[in-house]
C-alpha cells in the first residue's frame, strides 16, 4: 500500500493540498533552506532550487549558505539592466532571457530572481545598475523580454521588488509614503505590464513599507491589485528576510517566505486558532505545488549543456547595443583601423563589468579592452593612469599617461566609478567622478586634443565641465563579460552605437525633484514629487540637463518623415512614420512616441510621457515604415476621485522624437474619451455645476426662478458674491444666502437629479 501511494505521488501534477497535512501545508510556505523550496518526501514533492539573477545566474556551490559571493558556478554575465535598458530592443532582451533560462536548466535552477523593475526615482539610488529606467513604460516593455525568454525554457522568473523599493538607505524598514495616483502612474505600471503580458511565475515582495504596511503584509498590493485586478496566477515570495509576521504575510497573499525562519509551527497554531483561515493556507500552499509542477519538466531534463561560446556572443551583441554615444565632435569616432591609440585608464585592464551585491556573477569568460586590442593586433600604448582605490594620484602614473598621449594619434580614456562607490546596500551621496581621474583627463587633453572617453558606471554621473576635455564620450555603463570587446567594436566602427539613455543625466543632483525628500529620515520617505520623476519633471519645468532621456547619437544619420496619427477608437490611436538612413553607414534609430495630455485634463500632468517606441535597423540609404499603436493607457491618468483610469474627451498631442528633448514632429488628435460621467453631489462646487451638462440646466432653472421671484435670487452684478460662489460646494450656499441658501442647495440637487433621469 505504501509503495503504490509513493509511486502515484511521484507525479507532482497529481498532488493537491487535499493530500497534505496542515503541517505540510505550512512547511510549503517557507523555504527548505536559503536556496530551495521545501520538499515533502512522503509525497515525492521535490525541493527545487531558486537563486539570484537578474543579469545572469548566480548559483552558489554551497547548498545552504545564504550569501557566499566568492563560491558560485560559472555563468554568462550579461550586461546589467543599466546597460540593457539602453538598447531599447525588447527582442534582444528576450534573447538574453532565453540564454539565461538555458543556463538555469543546466544548473537545475527552477526560478531565477529577476528582473528588477523598480523605478530609478533618483540617480543616487545604489541599485540603479540593476533597475531598468526612470520611465515605467520603457522598464516594463523592455524587461518583459527577460521574463518571456527565461520562461520559454520552462524556468520561472521572479519579478521584483514589489513595490516602491527605490532606495537602499534604510531599505529593510523605510516607509515610502506615496499617493495612489503616483503609484499607479509611476511605480506600478512596469509590474502591471509584465504580469498581464508574460505572467511571471513568481513576484518578489519588497522589504520596505508602503504607506505604513510592509510589502510582505500588504494585502492591497499582493491580493487586491496583483491578483484580483491584474490577474496574476503565480506565487508571491519574500525578499530574503522581508517577512516579520508569518500569519500577516500569508493573509496578505504571500505564498513563500525566504529564507526559512523555522516558524512553521506558528503557522499551524495560527490556522488552528483561526488567525489564518484554512482556505487561505490551502490557497498559498496550492500555489507552491503548482509552481513545482511547472518546473518539473525542465528540472527533469538530463544531460543538457548550454553553448558557452554562443551565450558569450549574445552577451557581446547586447553589450554593443547598450553603449550610448553621447558626444562625437569632429567625428572623432570611429577611430581609423591603423590609428595609434593611447589607451589610458585602469578600467581598460581591470573592467567594472557588473554591480556589487547579490547579483554578482562569476563569468564564464572575461574580455577586457586590452584583450580585444591584442586579439585585433591593434597599434596601441597602454598607461593605467590612475588606481581604482582612494589613494592620492601617483605622479609617475600621470607622467606615463602623458607620454603615451603625446605619441599617439588618438586617446581612448577609460574612466568611471570604482566598485566601492556603487553597490547594493547603500546609496551614493553625489554624482561626482573621482577627482584624480578628472585631473588626469584635463592634463591629457592638453597634450592630445583627440580624446574619446569610455565611461564605466551604473547610473548617471556629473558630466560638466569635464566633458569639455573630450571630443567624444561613450557611456558604456557596466557591460558584462563581453564588454571589453563591445567597446572596441564600437570604437573602431565594427559596431555602430545605437543605445539611447533610459535615464536623464541632470546637470546637478540638486536639479532632481526627489532631492527635497531624499532619502528621508526617521524610517520614512515622502515621494513629494508625485508623478514628476526624471524627464517628466525636467521637461515639464524646462530644467536644463546634461543629456535628456532617450538621447543617443550614431555613426549614421536618419530622417523621420511623413508622420501621421489617426484615432482608431474613442481612446486609442495609431502612429505612422517613415524612417530613412540618410548616411553611408548601416545603423539603427529608435523612434520614440510621447503623448501630451489633453487640455481638458482635470489634474496636473507632465508635459509629455513616453508611450511607444520602435528600434529600426536600416542599411545605408534604406527607407522603412514604422507603425506604433497607442492604447487607451497612453492617454489615461489615474483618477483618485473615481479610483480608475480615465481618458478625458479632448485634444491630445502626439510627438514623434529621437529623445524627450528632440521632437521631430508633433501632431494633435481629438479623442472622444472613455465617456465616464462623474455624478455631481452636494460637495460639488457651483462652478462644477455650471460646467456639467445636467448641472448647467439646473443652474439655469434656478436663476430663471430667482428672477421670477419663485426662488431666492442670486445677485448677478455682485462680483464678491460671484467670486466666492464659483468655488463654493453647493452645500455651503447658506454661508452667502443664509436660510435661503439651503433652499437653493435643495433645488439644485433635486433639479440636477431630475435632469439626469430625463437624460
Amino acid at each position: 500500500m505504501e509503495n503504490s501511494m509513493t509511486n502515484a505521488a511521484n507525479d507532482v501534477n497529481t498532488i493537491s493540498v487535499k493530500d497534505l497535512t496542515l503541517e505540510e501545508k505550512a512547511s510549503l510556505t517557507s523555504g527548505g533552506d536559503a536556496w530551495h523550496f521545501q520538499k515533502i518526501d512522503r509525497l515525492g514533492v521535490p525541493g527545487y532550487m531558486l537563486t539570484d539573477g537578474p543579469h545572469g545566474l548566480r548559483k552558489e556551490n554551497s547548498e545552504t549558505a545564504a550569501l557566499d559571493m566568492a563560491n558560485t558556478v560559472p555563468a554568462t554575465c550579461f550586461p546589467p539592466a543599466a546597460g540593457m535598458s539602453s538598447t531599447w530592443n525588447p527582442d534582444l532582451v528576450r534573447e538574453v532571457g532565453k540564454a539565461m533560462g538555458e543556463e538555469c536548466v543546466q544548473e537545475k535552477v527552477a526560478v531565477i530572481l529577476g528582473p528588477g523593475v523598480n523605478i530609478k526615482r533618483n540617480p543616487l539610488g545604489g541599485r540603479s545598475f540593476e533597475y531598468w529606467s526612470e520611465d515605467p513604460y520603457l522598464a516594463g516593455h523592455e524587461a518583459v523580454g527577460i521574463v518571456e525568454g527565461v520562461q520559454s525554457q520552462g524556468v520561472g522568473t521572479s519579478l521584483k521588488h514589489f513595490a516602491a523599493n527605490n532606495q537602499e538607505t534604510d531599505r529593510l524598514r523605510i516607509n515610502a509614503r506615496i499617493t495612489e495616483r503616483t503609484l499607479r502612474e509611476i511605480y506600478l505600471p512596469a509590474f502591471e505590464h509584465i504580469v498581464k503580458t508574460a505572467q511571471p511565475w513568481t513576484v518578489m515582495c519588497a522589504y520596505n513599507r508602503l504607506n505604513g504596511v510592509f510589502g510582505s503584509e500588504n494585502r492591497w498590493l499582493l491580493t487586491d491589485v496583483l491578483r484580483n485586478e491584474w490577474g496574476f496566477k503565480g506565487i508571491v515570495m519574500s525578499d530574503w528576510g522581508a517577512v516579520h509576521d508569518r500569519a500577516a504575510a500569508l493573509n496578505a497573499g504571500l505564498n513563500l517566505e525566504m529564507p526559512p525562519s523555522y516558524t512553521d509551527d506558528e503557522v499551524v497554531i495560527a490556522v488552528k486558532n483561526g488567525a489564518i483561515s484554512e482556505e487561505q493556507i490551502d490557497m498559498m500552499a496550492q500555489g507552491m505545488l503548482e509552481l513545482t509542477a511547472k518546473a518539473e519538466e525542465a528540472m527533469s531534463r538530463e544531460g543538457f549543456v548550454f553553448d558557452v561560446d554562443e551565450h558569450h556572443r549574445v552577451a557581446r551583441r547586447a553589450a554593443q547595443e547598450s553603449i550610448v554615444l553621447l558626444k562625437n565632435e569632429d567625428k572623432l569616432l570611429p577611430f581609423a583601423p591603423n590609428a595609434h591609440v593611447a589607451v589610458i585608464g585602469e578600467f581598460a585592464r581591470t573592467p567594472r563589468y557588473q554591480g556589487g551585491g547579490s547579483s554578482h556573477i562569476n563569468p564564464t569568460k572575461m574580455t577586457t579592452i586590452l584583450d580585444e586590442l591584442d586579439e585585433r593586433g591593434s597599434h596601441y600604448t597602454f598607461a593605467p593612469g590612475f588606481t581604482l582605490d582612494n589613494s592620492l594620484q601617483d605622479a609617475a602614473l600621470t607622467q606615463e599617461a602623458l607620454e603615451a598621449a603625446k605619441s599617439a594619434d588618438v586617446v581612448l580614456f577609460c574612466m568611471g566609478l570604482p566598485e566601492a562607490e556603487e553597490s547594493e546596500g547603500f546609496d551614493r551621496t553625489h554624482l561626482d567622478m573621482p577627482a584624480k581621474q578628472l585631473e588626469l583627463l584635463s592634463y591629457v587633453a592638453k597634450v592630445n586634443s583627440n580624446v574619446a572617453v569610455a565611461l564605466s558606471n551604473g547610473s548617471a554621473v556629473q558630466m560638466n565641465p569635464w566633458q569639455d576635455d573630450a571630443k567624444a564620450v561613450l557611456e558604456t555603463w557596466l557591460l558584462g563579460q563581453a564588454g571589453g570587446s563591445a567597446v572596441v567594436d564600437v570604437v573602431f566602427g565594427d559596431a555602430n552605437p545605437s543605445g539611447k539613455l533610459a535615464q536623464s543625466f541632470p546637470l546637478d543632483i540638486k536639479d532632481d525633484p526627489s532631492m527635497v525628500n531624499w532619502p528621508g529620515g526617521e524610517q520614512t520617505v515622502d515621494y513629494g514629487e508625485g508623478v514628476f520623476v526624471g524627464y517628466r519633471y525636467y521637461d515639464t519645468f524646462d530644467v536644463d540637463v546634461a543629456y535628456p532621456f532617450g538621447f543617443g547619437l550614431s555613426y549614421s544619420t536618419f530622417d523621420i518623415l511623413d508622420v501621421k496619427v489617426e484615432a482608431t477608437s474613442d481612446t486609442t490611436a495609431l502612429v505612422h512614420a517613415m524612417v530613412k538612413n540618410t548616411s553611408s553607414v548601416d545603423g539603427a534609430q529608435v523612434v520614440q512616441v510621447y503623448v501630451n495630455p489633453a487640455d481638458t485634463t482635470p489634474v496636473q500632468r507632465p508635459v509629455h510621457e513616453l508611450k511607444g517606441f520602435k528600434k529600426v535597423f536600416l542599411k545605408a540609404g534604406e527607407l522603412a515604415e514604422v507603425e506604433i499603436g497607442l492604447d487607451s493607457r497612453a492617454f489615461a491618468y489615474w483618477s483618485e476621485k473615481s479610483n480608475n483610469w480615465r481618458v478625458v474627451k479632448g485634444t491630445y498631442g502626439v510627438e514623434v522624437a529621437t529623445s524627450s528633448r528632440d521632437i521631430v514632429s508633433r501632431e494633435t488628435i481629438a479623442l472622444e474619451g472613455d465617456h465616464y460621467y462623474a455624478p455631481l453631489n452636494e460637495w460639488s462646487n457651483y462652478g462644477e455645476f455650471k460646467a456639467d451638462l445636467f448641472g448647467a440646466k439646473a443652474v439655469e432653472h434656478m436663476i430663471e426662478l430667482g428672477r421670477a421671484g419663485e426662488l431666492p435670487a442670486i445677485p448677478e452684478d455682485n462680483l464678491g458674491v460671484q467670486m466666492f460662489l464659483e468655488s463654493m460646494p453647493v452645500n455651503s450656499m447658506a454661508v452667502l444666502f443664509g436660510k435661503d441658501g439651503k433652499k437653493l442647495t435643495q433645488f439644485l440637487l433635486e433639479d440636477y437629479a431630475a435632469e439626469r433621469a430625463n437624460g
